[in-house]
């Protein structure tokens, strides 16, 4: 069986921008699946007729589908089996019989393998549970809830079930419930969305990088045997080890704890632990920090981008405990630079200039300052006052005792909520800012108004903000900050405005689009409504940008302040148009913390049918970072309760959905 660390190649490789076919297929212009046949098109795995044509709407054979599958996941060449009713050696036999040798496929008893059979859903999802099984994913199943789920065959259940719980399969909504249709032949458009969701849904569960150690960050250490424990003591700007030498973590731990002089224990050039300081991301082959919220280090739930702070709890030989956005966590010691208080040269901190807030993050790394502004400060924070926080919602004044709770309204604002700006405010927004640009002064910012990818396409994301339920000032803000105001090397060579398939290890990569609105189009199917927005998504944290314990920023980003950034760019552009959308909604939080997660219904009744239910989630030590909800309306339920009406984060047709009030804290008006 193949490892899945060979899958995790194989996804780099078949996302690959080394070549791509350019095709704009008529007959797929407009179609719902749009989005997903051009990307198998471009990748060759769906092809053209002889008349030039896709057919999306026509009815996928059982040789079509092994071929899509055989070409997507480029699997090897087999002869293993070979079906008497297949032409020898033609370019679809060789597909199919890939596929066969890959245990993805079967034949008839007869021999045959009948290409020419038009495939069924059921059919579909059982090849499709085949290839999971090949790639080695970690497939579950559970109950179906499909209105005919007693329709579809024994053989098939555990299929669907398991690309159900992969997103990778929805139903058809009607009015009377959610269907599969088993039966039903499927299309090739069909076809390419399944198999798109399949891989976007393979990519959250490929492991993270192998890492060595690699302190250049770490305070200057005299060298010292790398086989045995010292500890060590402050002088001169530097950490000075004693010359006794420890064995054990526990004979160098005793010493350690019963001097006032020592002040950390080092082991292999490398600070282990210390009685106060800071931590920051090391440098090392990931460029980022994993984080994980068990103590083997199995279940990596965010990351953080290297020179960054997190907060320093403690620590030994085998891993750091870090507290990030209120959260707690354990990552390995060769990721993280421990620097004692004596030796910290910078720290995060926050300062209210015109009654703006500004953030100053400091990296290790590099030994700088960033600056951006978020947006309006709260009232009760002081003009020309700095502040620390370590989440960007719970503030403390610096030097005294005040502490200041405050929502940066975008950064919690869901996606969902529509913007108030029209196409061509956003397009005017545009054409300025790139003037703006331009009059920097700075170099790579000369031709801004005139070679921005972001030019022209304020229509296109209002277009999109109603067919998809994404804001459209979000998806610009967005834009703007992934692709450097459309004009980075990503952005102008391969029409990439959203760092999509860009890691912070290989920064030259990514994919590449025909057009920019084709970028716009995977970021929303492919990440914000797949994953992240959409609650039964794989990094289903909240709607909303946030930070590293809610919203998008806990997955999309290394850099643990994407989600105020985004938020930023948004106030700045709302600001600019007119402040319309500023406070405009009505922000809350869901704070229920119990083990079942919170129901949201279709109607103010504890009977009333799920729309979706929130997965259990840690709000933090403050109880602060639930799933936050734009509440719309409320309304007394049938049991008496205080009920919400809420935005539903679920993906279209859902609009609204219904929460008791006691399970919302409201975190704005």
């Amino acid at each position: 069986m193949k490892k899945i660390l060979t899958f995790t190649i194989l996804t780099l490789l078949m996302f690959s921008p080394l070549f791509q076919t350019v095709a704009e297929a008529s007959d797929i212009k407009g179609h719902q699946m749009e989005n997903e046949l051009q990307y198998w098109i471009n990748k060759g795995v769906i092809q053209a007729d002889s008349k030039g044509k896709y057919n999306p709407g026509k009815a996928v054979t059982r040789g079509e589908f092994a071929s899509y599958i055989s070409r997507a996941l480029e699997l090897p060449a087999s002869t293993k089996y070979k079906f008497k009713d297949l032409k020898a050696n033609s370019s679809r036999t060789v597909d199919i019989q890939n596929a066969a040798g890959a245990g993805i496929l079967s034949g008839y008893p007869d021999g045959t393998f009948k290409a020419d059979a038009k495939i069924t859903r059921q059919h579909m999802a059982g090849m499709m549970f085949k290839a999971m099984r090949h790639m080695d994913l970690p497939v579950q199943t559970s109950t179906l809830k499909f209105k005919d789920s007693k329709k579809i065959s024994a053989n098939f259940v555990d299929a669907v079930s398991a690309a159900v719980n992969l997103n990778i399969i929805s139903g058809d909504h009607r009015k009377d419930g959610v269907y599969f249709n088993p039966g039903d032949n499927a299309t090739i458009a069909h076809a390419s969305a399944f198999l798109y969701r399949m891989i976007a849904a393979a990519e959250v569960l490929k492991p993270t990088q192998p890492s060595k150690p690699s302190e250049p960050g770490t305070p200057s250490i005299p060298n010292v045997d790398p086989e045995v424990y010292k500890v060590s003591t402050i002088s001169g700007g530097q950490v000075v080890p004693t010359t006794a030498l420890y064995k054990t973590y526990e004979d160098a731990l005793a010493v350690y704890n019963a001097s006032s002089s020592v002040k950390a224990i080092v082991k292999n050039n490398k600070i282990i632990k210390i009685k106060s300081g800071r931590a920051f991301g090391a440098e090392n082959p990931k460029q980022y920090t994993s984080l994980y919220s068990n103590a083997n280090f199995s279940n990596e739930v965010t990351y953080v981008q290297k020179g960054y702070e997190m907060k320093y709890i403690g620590s030994s030989p085998e891993r750091v405990i870090l507290e990030v956005g209120g959260l707690t966590y354990y990552a390995k010691p060769n990721e993280v630079d421990l620097v004692p208080t004596e030796l910290v040269k910078g720290a995060d901190s926050y300062k209210v200039t015109d009654g703006v807030l500004y953030h100053y993050p400091y990296n290790n790394l590099t030994k700088k300052y960033g600056e951006y502004s978020i947006g309006p400060a709260a009232p009760s924070m002081k003009n020309g006052k700095s502040y620390t926080s370590s989440d960007g919602v719970h503030f403390e004044e610096e030097f005294t005792k005040i502490k200041i709770t405050h929502y940066p309204y975008f950064q919690f604002q869901s996606v969902r909520q529509p913007t108030s700006y029209s196409g061509a405010e956003l397009d005017y927004f545009i054409t300025e800012v790139l003037k703006d640009r331009k009059n920097t002064g700075i170099a790579r910012y000369k031709d801004a108004p005139t070679k921005s990818k972001l030019i022209g396409l304020g229509s296109y994301l209002k277009t999109i903000e109603k067919k998809h339920q994404v804001n459209a000032l979000f998806v610009l803000a967005t834009a703007i900050h992934e692709s450097d105001y459309g004009i980075s090397t990503n952005a102008q060579t391969k029409n990439n405005i959203f760092g999509i398939k860009v890691f912070d290890s290989s920064p030259d990569k990514g994919e590449t689009y025909a057009r920019p609105e084709n970028s716009v189009d995977a970021f929303i199917t492919r990440y914000a409504n797949l994953n992240y927005a959409n609650p039964l998504g794989a990094y289903s944290y909240g709607a909303v940008p946030g930070n590293k314990a809610v919203g998008f920023n806990v997955k999309y980003a290394s850099d643990p302040y994407w989600g105020s950034k985004i938020a930023g760019h948004m106030w700045r552009i709302d600001t600019f148009l007119g402040k319309k959308d500023y406070n405009l909604a009505d922000l809350g939080s869901i704070v229920y913390t119990g083990p079942v997660g919170v129901n949201v219904r279709t109607s103010p009744d504890p009977l009333s049918a799920k729309l979706f239910t929130y997965k259990p989630k840690d709000p933090g030590t403050n109880a602060a970072f639930g799933y936050p909800v734009v509440i719309v309306d409320e309304t007394t339920g049938s049991d008496g309760y205080k009920w919400y009406k809420v935005l539903a984060d679920s993906n279209p047709p859902a609009d609204y959905g219904w929460i008791r009030s006691d399970l919302v804290e409201r975190i704005s008006k």
